[in-house]
């Protein structure tokens, strides 16, 4: 079935994977309350590490450990100001869509997320 017919279905179980690796890598970078609120933060504008920490009351060393994070999965990016990084969204359109699909998708389910034996949080 290769040879000019599409691709086979073991191509396409194989893409079908990768794409569901791939999507579970994104949720996982943005599983984390404190990431969505960078990124939600980051929403409002570029910003540095010690803005970050003072308005969204967290440590420096936190902040700067989920900024890797986001980095490395391609959602933020970082240039040089004087001695600090600056930060901002690489896909602010795309984060935006996410975040309102995400809300969409809460206010359908309601509380079935947050009473999900998977999504508790630990602590």
């Amino acid at each position: 079935m290769k040879s000019g017919m599409g691709a086979s279905l073991e191509d396409v179980a194989v893409d079908e994977q990768a794409a569901a690796v791939a999507a579970a890598a994104l949720f996982r970078a943005m599983g984390d309350p404190s990431r969505v609120a960078i990124l939600r933060h980051l929403l409002l504008g570029e910003h540095n590490v010690a803005e970050l920490t003072s308005h969204l009351g967290l440590a420096q060393s936190t902040v700067s450990k989920h900024l890797a994070c986001l980095r490395d999965c391609g959602l933020v990016a970082s240039r040089p100001v004087g001695r600090a990084s600056v930060f901002t969204l690489t896909q602010p359109d795309a984060v935006v869509r996410v975040f309102a699909a995400a809300e969409s998708l809460l206010a359908a389910t309601g509380d079935a997320v947050v009473l999900c034996p998977g999504s508790r949080m630990a602590g």
